[in-house]
């Protein structure tokens, strides 16, 4: 059966935040429909009420699903954004998240969303990463366990963090991994046309 990846959208989220992590498992999906097998990721795209968004610079993304319809997921991926408080002051939305992640075996972020997850009390004693410009902010939001720099990722078990906008696209493939398997990631990397050899991560 294969793993129900939910990624959460909202407002001025960062494109390539949710953008890597999807192309990422879509590619993962396609190399194992190539070889006639079954795809490991049935991806969402969401919102809390179905709205249509716009990200960072004004693309608008529609035809979302409504999260609030979501009972569960297996994976949930939450971007980041530049608008850190304003994101972090949407109480929906950090209902939203907290709902979904309570019923998620995985829950990710990419950037700046580990504020979003550290609102929604999924980081308490929690090491975690963000981009490196706002590490600081991070470790002082006093909703976090530790803050860690210089990785692209923190694999903490059921929650992962990940550091700035790209490093979204090497902890998808990290979780390509986990879902599936390291050969899968490798080989998705490939098709990607990403160096994914040498990336630091905890």
């Amino acid at each position: 059966m294969a793993t129900r990846a939910l990624i959460l959208l909202y407002d001025d989220f960062d494109l390539i935040d949710a953008g890597g992590p999807y192309e990422v498992l879509l590619t993962a999906n396609r190399l194992l429909q190539r070889e006639g097998l079954a795809p490991a990721f049935e991806v969402t795209l969401a919102t809390p009420g179905g709205a249509d968004v716009a990200a960072f610079g004004g693309m608008t993304l529609t035809r979302l699903v409504d999260s609030d319809t979501i009972a569960d997921t297996d994976l949930l991926i939450v971007p980041g954004t530049i608008d850190v408080a304003c994101a972090v002051g949407d109480v929906a939305l950090v209902a939203t998240i907290e709902r979904l992640a309570s019923g998620a075996a995985m829950t990710a972020s990419v950037c700046t969303g580990a504020f979003l997850l550290a609102r929604a009390g999924l980081l308490d004693g929690a090491t975690a990463t963000t981009h490196w410009e706002d590490l600081t902010d991070l470790a002082q939001c006093g909703e976090v366990g530790g803050v860690v720099g210089d990785v692209r990722w923190v694999d903490g078990g059921d929650v992962l963090t990940s550091g700035g906008l790209t490093s979204g696209i090497h902890l998808a493939l990290h979780l390509v991994a986990r879902v599936g398997s390291h050969d899968l990631a490798v080989r998705t990397a490939r098709q990607l046309d990403l160096d994914w050899s040498a990336v630091p991560a905890r």
